[in-house]
């Protein structure tokens, strides 16, 4: 490990879960733990101080959009990307591998990098894991990802296969790259919903040189069931004493069931999505606002709810996303966000008080409504 980043486990469950404190050179933060998605060193929609408000404690962003725009050069001479956007907490940036298979046009993958066009400007752009991790480096992240070829599901298994050697090759060569003593890295596991491969691509990664170990290629397009299966294939081989990262999951039930299969780390745009859409999570289940019959709902979105929003009425909220008012998009992504760090607090809690899955199952009763 670089001598700035750690991680110790301190309350964990038989059944899988576990409460850990993860260290890093811009502070402690408790695990399982969710990160907001500054994509472009913003979290949509709302400033840095209401995100940090919400009891956020650690960000994410992504390489592929700050090396189009405004480039990491310009990041590294404003101080990195936590001084950029002007946040004190801890970083991790995404390697760019997910969009260049959702975004990126004219993509041709070898088993050197990716070659394709900017869906900005369509200028072409050469990503190779050595230079995903230069540019990880001048974005000065406290955690970086290794460069892995992403493919969307079902998919047959030689393509899922191919993808998964791949992406163990350049998790080498992505190591292979490291420059910064006090930027830790971590590795992704492959394999589709092939539990054999997925069992192999971890035992292959538990054997290098990672701070951490995310599991990738899900989220794009299997059931939960399928996600379970998948986390269920991995888990036993990835090392016990490292951090467990889920890449953009997800949903409320999603993270709750894979904390309870040992999952510390969490990413999602779904909040802040959410919230723009009029989409407001609670403990007693979703609420949308756009529903007429809040039109006099005079109470707050969710009672004991310590956000903005909620130092409104439902009634009042709706009126703004009714009449176009940018107010009520920021004010419910303030909501969800803040609803997530309450999720993924009171987890903890229950981890650390043994009551796990008692709060599990209450939970997936009432959340999903």
């Amino acid at each position: 490990m670089t001598a700035q980043f750690g991680f110790r486990v301190v309350a964990a469950d038989p059944s899988g879960p576990r409460a850990g404190l993860l260290t890093t050179p811009h502070g402690e933060v408790e695990t399982p733990l969710f990160m907001p998605v500054a994509t472009l060193a913003s979290v949509k929609g709302v400033d840095i101080g209401r995100v940090a408000d919400t009891a956020a404690a650690m960000l994410l962003a992504n390489t592929y959009h700050l090396h189009l725009r405004p480039g990491e050069d310009l990041v590294a001479r404003s101080g990195g990307l936590a001084a950029f956007m002007g946040w004190t907490g801890p970083t991790l940036t995404d390697s760019g591998g997910y969009q260049v298979f959702s975004l990126a046009r004219q993509v041709r993958v070898t088993d050197r990098g990716a070659a394709f066009r900017s869906h900005l400007d369509g200028s072409l752009v050469d990503l190779t894991p050595e230079r995903a991790v230069a540019i990880q480096e001048k974005l000065g992240a406290d955690v970086a990802m290794q460069l892995d070829h992403v493919v969307g599901l079902p998919a047959d298994r030689a393509t899922v296969a191919e993808a998964m050697e791949r992406s163990l090759a350049w998790a080498e060569r992505s190591l292979a790259a490291r420059r910064r003593p006090d930027q830790a890295m971590f590795g992704i596991v492959q394999g589709g919903l092939e539990p054999d491969l997925r069992a192999a691509s971890a035992g292959h990664l538990r054997g290098l040189p990672f701070e951490g170990y995310a599991v990738g290629g899900l989220s794009v397009g299997e059931g939960p069931e399928a996600m379970a299966g998948a986390l269920a294939a991995t888990m036993p081989h990835l090392p016990p004493e490292k951090p467990r990262y889920l890449m953009g999951v997800g949903k409320p039930e999603d993270i709750i069931n894979a904390v309870a299969a040992g999952i510390d780390m969490f990413d999602c745009v779904l909040p802040t999505r959410c919230g723009r859409n009029a989409l407001l999570y609670t403990f007693s289940g979703p609420v949308r606002l756009r529903n007429a019959r809040f039109a006099e709902d005079r109470s707050p979105v969710e009672r004991g709810c310590p956000c903005y929003a909620c130092r409104h009425s439902r009634s009042y909220l709706r009126h703004l996303f009714l009449a176009g008012e940018m107010l009520g998009p920021v004010l419910a992504s303030i909501h969800n966000l803040t609803f997530y760090q309450r999720l993924l607090r009171r987890l903890r809690e229950a981890i650390a008080a043994g009551r796990f899955g008692q709060m599990r199952q209450e939970f997936l009763r009432t959340i999903t409504g």
